[in-house]
């Protein structure tokens, strides 16, 4: 009997060893998105995907280009999938640039979550799940909306033509307008972009709702708008929040910002990760995160989670 115990013992201090260790160990994912550093859309991003890393005790590695730069997504891509990380988190902005790449990591046995892009063709390349909005979708209702509010013809303003999501709500803001609207290609240039907008309204005086697809392109509209004394001539509508943009919807300036709830689209990606690699646990679906719309009705409880660079 003695010989018995000390065996338990000895067998019972082992597992405990062992699973101290095994709570010891950490997962390292990687994070590569599209986002400029400019973007304050992106760092909400990041703060979600760092707090979860956090609570699971994980490694995070972030990474993204200084600018729209497909080839330079590319390469940070493909070194995030040559380090064999436990777990890969993608923005798929382009299908033809990262497809492939995305699958050969699902070839090699990295799970692969994809956010905020691409979520209607990320799964034909082994990507385990997608979370973020339809951006399509989420452009027809704000068409939608706008014609709720009167306005006849619209212009979608987009600063990174050629990034699928953003197109396809352009695409979807058109659809949603029977083909009465049109879309206004600029870069991330402020000056740029307020200059565009003013360029085109004035050889086009019947547009009066003009949708903007993310923070980069809407507080130049706003400065537009704001010079030329106008912000009550137009429905005024952007994707994407941020202090100042939560702040002119609840003045009265922008009639409504569509939330996507980023924070969500770096945090649940880490989480999931991190209990495949742990557990072999996924949602059975991809995860929408939205679209929501924020109006003056209630801006005033959202601003302080954004002040957080929660929302």
């Amino acid at each position: 009997m003695a010989r018995l115990s000390h065996w338990l013992l000895a067998s019972t201090a082992a597992a405990l060893m062992a699973g101290s260790v095994q709570a010891q160990d950490s997962n390292r994912f990687v994070m590569v998105t599209h986002g400029v550093p400019s973007d304050p859309f992106w760092s909400v991003v990041k703060n979600g995907a760092e707090d979860a890393a956090e609570q699971v005790g994980a490694e995070l590695e972030y990474r993204a280009p200084s600018t729209f730069d497909m080839a330079k997504m590319q390469q940070l891509v493909e070194a995030a999938v040559a380090s064999d990380p436990d777990g890969l988190i993608v923005s798929f902005t382009d299908e033809d640039a990262l497809g492939g790449i995305v699958q050969r990591a699902a070839n090699n046995g990295i799970p692969v979550i994809t956010i905020n892009s691409g979520g209607d063709v990320a799964r034909n390349y082994g990507t385990r799940l997608h979370i973020g909005q339809s951006e399509y979708e989420a452009g027809k209702q704000a068409a939608e909306r706008m014609q709720e509010m009167g306005v006849e013809k619209g212009l979608c303003v987009n600063h990174e033509q050629g990034n699928q999501g953003l197109d396809q709500r352009c695409d979807g803001f058109i659809e949603g307008f029977d083909g009465n609207a049109e879309q206004l290609a600029t870069t991330h240039d402020p000056v740029e972009i307020r200059n565009a907008i003013v360029a085109y309204l004035n050889q086009n005086s019947d547009v009066k709702g003009i949708l903007t697809l993310g923070t980069l392109a809407s507080e130049p509209m706003l400065r537009a708008m704001r010079d030329q004394g106008a912000t009550d001539m137009f429905t005024l509508g952007t994707f994407d929040l941020s202090p100042s943009i939560l702040e002119a919807v609840d003045a009265g300036e922008l009639d409504f910002a569509i939330d996507q709830q980023q924070y969500l689209q770096g945090y649940l990606p880490v989480m999931f990760l991190d209990q495949y690699a742990r557990h072999g646990l996924l949602p059975a679906g991809d995860v929408p995160t939205g679209p929501g719309f924020v109006t003056q009705e209630n801006a005033a409880q959202v601003i302080e989670l954004s002040a957080q660079g929660i929302r």
